[in-house]
């Protein structure tokens, strides 16, 4: 639940604080104009975003670095332009730029159409990672994410309406100077994928690459620091309010009004500190290492281990290893399958999450690296996040793992 609280805020909260700078700003400042291109952009962003989630899953056409790269030069380009248009508009005192709202509805489509696709197909992932529609697990994963979503729909909506009380210049610089940072961000993203296809090898680009990926969390954060700064200044101008009035019918409109602008302004705030503290200590908590449990003792005659039925036969699971000529250990896993006499053997480690590991949970095997519960029945078959499938065979009441399958498998095992 936690994993999907964290990864639905993190995914999306960027996307939610722009998107509610922008239909706070353009449409104060260009009228209705600029609530319809960014009511089209956002409505075209959820489709496209809805057919990208299906073909990322479901078939092989969708090459997520080549898009993500088109995503970002665009966006790129339209927040230039925008900017500099807006700009030039406060500048020269233009009453109105028909450009800049219909580039704010190419920048709300980008932002939806590159941020949800992945949100969209968690409910897929779940059941592909083995967790039946209707298990309490598939239910715990959906009310995570669920809530991280609604959070971040909380955000947007009250970042709108913190934008609509402000004046149009203050929104306006804010909203610009956020995408500005989201647009640094994203030039970092173009520059990481050129560097893996070796169309950029400059070491001085891969350093600054480096740095922004090891702290990408740090961009959430100062576009989240930018986005507060006209809540908190609302928030604390509403307890000095001195606007004049002239009956006491006046005086209560203004109390009820400011009333509404504390409460926007504390639901902006709270949103904002909620999605830092999800994203920092609670993703700390949740993905605090867990212990695996103690590799078991195995006979070694040869080389091949033996494993008495006896010692794996209360349906629990059981880690075992073999150390290498290298000093490697190679981990491997044993579980009795429920209501069978069959077993599960597996290496300690998948092709997705690698040497982590596996730990149990009541009478469920968990990733301990992505948290999805194996099918125990699949273990020792291929696919998804099951353990790496190795030779093994039974004899005598004895499971017996041959040396030589480990050994391939010593580079999985740092």
């Amino acid at each position: 639940m936690l994993k999907y609280l964290i990864t639905g805020t993190r995914d999306l909260i960027v996307c939610a604080v722009l998107l509610g700078m922008l239909f706070g700003y353009l449409p104060a400042a260009y009228g209705q104009r600029g609530r319809r291109f960014l009511s089209w952009g956002a409505l075209l962003g959820l489709l496209a975003a809805a057919v990208m989630a299906y073909l990322k899953n479901k078939t092989k056409l969708i090459d997520t670095g080549w898009w993500n790269l088109r995503i970002f030069t665009v966006s790129i380009a339209a927040w230039l332009l925008m900017a500099g248009l807006d700009w030039k508009r406060l500048r020269e005192k233009q009453p109105f730029c028909v450009a800049v709202p219909a580039l704010g509805g190419v920048l709300a489509f980008l932002l939806l159409f590159y941020s949800l696709p992945d949100v969209l197909a968690y409910p897929y992932n779940f059941v592909l990672g083995g967790e039946a529609v209707l298990s309490t697990g598939f239910l715990y994963r959906l009310i995570g994410l669920l809530l991280g979503v609604g959070l971040c729909v909380l955000a947007a909506v009250a970042v709108e309406q913190v934008c609509r009380r402000v004046s149009p210049e203050a929104a306006g610089a804010l909203a610009r100077l956020a995408l500005g940072v989201n647009a640094l961000q994203q030039l970092s993203k173009i520059l990481a994928l050129l560097l893996a296809k070796r169309i950029v090898t400059n070491r001085t680009v891969f350093r600054a690459v480096r740095f922004t990926t090891n702290h990408a969390d740090l961009f959430i954060f100062v576009i989240l620091v930018i986005a507060v700064a006209a809540p908190a200044a609302l928030w604390l101008r509403s307890f000095h309010v001195s606007e004049p009035y002239e009956n006491p019918a006046q005086h209560r409109k203004i109390k009820a009004k400011w009333r509404s602008i504390r409460r926007w302004s504390s639901a902006a705030i709270l949103s904002f500190a909620a999605a830092a503290l999800i994203v920092t200590a609670v993703d700390a908590y949740a993905n605090r290492p867990v212990a695996l449990s103690a590799v078991e003792e195995c006979e070694i005659r040869g080389d091949r281990l033996y494993i008495p039925f006896e010692q794996v036969e209360d349906g629990h699971l059981h880690r075992f290893a073999y150390t290498t000529d290298n000093k490697v250990a190679v981990r491997f896993i044993v579980i009795k399958k429920p209501n069978s006499s069959a077993y599960g053997v597996g290496l300690d480690a998948c092709d997705i999450c690698g040497e982590t590991g596996y730990y149990e949970r009541g009478n469920q095997v968990i990733c301990n690296r992505c948290d999805v519960v194996m099918n125990i029945n699949t273990i020792g078959f291929k696919g998804g996040c099951n353990p790496k499938v190795i030779d093994y065979s039974i004899e005598n009441g004895y499971i017996i793992v041959p040396t030589y399958t480990l050994i391939e498998h010593e580079s999985d095992f740092k």
